[in-house]
């Protein structure tokens, strides 16, 4: 058969199987090696099977996400949310809208040990939003804050999705981390300046909380250390070169283990939950990994990423305008796919285009990120939104939209103000 035939053939035929409820990874990896099998041969496309996963799972590099995922399931069962969520609410809470504050800022605080936006939209589920109904935060609202500031896991290091991005690309996922930092407090600042407004306008929607003393704040802020400890020991041991990022990954799991073990949060029972859900994640993202993999097999059998870029760099639309429209797509998929299957599917076919159009894979790395990252709060599917409705059980999805819809705005200039301004991604990483 014709390649290009094939490779349409292929995507049309992955689209009805996502659509038909297919898991994505098992989707990719059937299309991927019957599309091989069509273009180069069924018995080549079959050895792809075990080859791709023999390698995949035994790959140091990928040992990455694992450790990282396990790291983030140890301070989850340890608490450390909870302390983190108490100490700005503290210091915080008297402020109009100050309980919406301290969510985004523990949240930002939570994502930057665990790496993690699903995990930290659930945990903030349970920690902030009875706090903000007990003082009269409309349920839109809270909701929307807890959903907004879940998608700041991916930004801030360790961030399993710009690991993947990293490995799919070959790019240095140190630099990639650091390229997070910037653009992650400029999403808390405009996060925290979209509640503002929002008070200000409408100021009923915000209560102000009790004012804490001040030996109250600083038994709380007191309590932040053993978050700070971790994050420190990882990133400035990624930074200061003792460790590579997949070194960093095992010394974080490690660190979570022995102050939670120290600290006396985390029995067996906690211990056992923490490494099967640490599993489980794992299992589904290398099962997404692979499936990915075999797909790009097909894609490059048949000339795919090289056509996409020679069509895109030829409409005569520009640079910016090519970057645009790649932009446009991932906010399309957004409201169809998980994140970390649109970064795994999509980068390969257009990493390319972004190389050839002469932007810089590291800033590119955190635009990507922030766009997909905005599919988990954008209608209709919004993982984010699909978490926080499976903790809060008496939440109607329109409910979390509607408190989402302000953030997302937010979201879209900040998007607008990294695209206009690429240094506040690149400056870091151009330090080292």
């Amino acid at each position: 058969m014709d390649p290009d035939a094939v490779a349409i053939l292929g995507f049309v035929t992955l689209f009805v199987l996502m659509l038909l409820r297919v898991p994505v990874g098992m989707a990719m990896g059937l299309v991927g090696v019957c599309g091989f099998g069509l273009v180069g041969g069924f018995g080549p496309a079959l050895k792809l099977i075990g080859q791709t996963s023999m390698r995949t799972v035994t790959d140091y590099t990928f040992g990455v996400i694992p450790m990282f995922l396990l790291m983030g399931a140890f301070v989850s069962n340890s608490g450390m949310s909870r302390e983190l969520f108490r100490a700005a609410n503290t210091v915080l809470g008297h402020l109009r809208g100050g309980l919406g504050f301290a969510t985004i800022l523990a949240s930002a605080a939570f994502a930057a040990i665990s790496g993690s936006s699903v995990a930290t939209a659930a945990t903030f589920s349970t920690v902030a939003y009875p706090e903000m109904r007990r003082y009269d935060y409309p349920q839109t609202l809270a909701a929307g804050t807890i959903a907004a500031g879940g998608t700041l896991g991916a930004m801030f290091p360790p961030s399993t999705v710009l690991v993947v991005y990293g490995i799919i690309t070959e790019q240095d996922i140190g630099k990639l981390f650091m390229a997070g930092i910037v653009p992650g407090l400029l999403a808390v600042a405009m996060y925290i300046l979209t509640l503002a407004l929002i008070g200000l306008v409408r100021p009923d929607l915000l209560p102000r909380g009790p004012r804490s003393t001040w030996p109250e704040r600083v038994r709380a802020l007191r309590g932040v250390w053993a978050s700070l400890l971790l994050f420190v020991f990882v990133i400035g041991g990624l930074y200061g070169g003792l460790f590579t990022p997949t070194e960093a990954g095992g010394m974080g799991a490690g660190g979570a283990f022995l102050i939670g073990i120290l600290r006396r949060r985390l029995s067996r029972e906690a211990i056992l939950r923490s490494l099967l859900q640490a599993t489980r994640t794992a299992a589904a993202v290398f099962t997404v990994l692979i499936g990915a993999l075999l797909f790009g097999y097909f894609l490059t059998i048949t000339g795919t990423p090289q056509k996409v870029t020679e069509f895109l760099t030829g409409l005569g639309l520009g640079r910016h305008g090519v970057l645009m429209l790649i932009l446009l797509m991932y906010l399309v998929l957004g409201c169809l796919m998980d994140a970390m299957a649109m970064i795994i599917l999509t980068v390969p076919i257009v990493f390319p285009v972004i190389t050839a159009l002469g932007f810089d894979p590291i800033w590119f790395g955190v635009i990507i990120v922030m766009t997909v990252e905005l599919g988990l709060i954008h209608p209709p599917v919004g993982m984010n939104v699909f978490v926080i409705k499976s903790v809060i059980g008496d939440l109607k999805f329109s409910t979390i939209f509607r408190g989402v819809a302000p953030f997302i705005v937010t979201d879209l200039v900040r998007l607008g103000i990294l695209v206009a301004l690429p240094i506040l991604a690149t400056w870091l990483p151009s330090r080292t």
